[in-house]
């Protein structure tokens, strides 16, 4: 999921409250009153299910587990910046990910811009959409 990739690029998850306990996940579902519909929440410390999901649910492993669940409040825009993230990725991901610097053909050539032998540090995704991903980025060590 491309939203959870920006999220942790970003450092933020957009946090609102942690919730520790045991949770149980029965018939693909977890039950969450403090979630609202559509609402994001993340899942840690589980065996299956670590990671980011939109409440309610339905696809999850059953299990019991001990650990938190986060509850986010992640803003339109970000969704929609991973969601055009996800597009360029599409479009763009195979290229950008070439171990080819290069090329050159009928009298037509190219370079990919690199910052080390593999390119990939200055030519993701990371940086296509370095300017809208920061004025959302927290520094490290700022949120769990």
């Amino acid at each position: 999921m491309m939203l959870e990739q920006v999220l942790r690029h970003l450092n933020n998850w957009f946090l609102v409250d942690i919730h520790e306990g045991t949770f149980t996940v029965e018939n693909g579902s977890i039950a969450l009153p403090f979630l609202l519909t559509n609402q994001y929440f993340r899942i840690c410390g589980s065996v299956f299910n670590d990671g980011l999901h939109q409440y309610p649910a339905a696809d999850l492993t059953d299990e019991t587990f001990t650990g938190t669940v986060w509850a986010l409040a992640v803003p339109k825009a970000v969704v929609v910046l991973a969601e055009d993230i996800a597009a360029w990725q599409e479009k763009n991901g195979e290229a950008v990910a070439s171990p080819y610097q290069s090329e050159s053909f009928g009298g037509y050539s190219y370079a990919k811009r690199s910052a080390g032998s593999d390119g990939s540090a200055l030519n993701g995704w990371q940086n296509a959409f370095r300017d809208r991903l920061n004025d959302w980025r927290k520094l490290k060590g700022v949120e769990p």
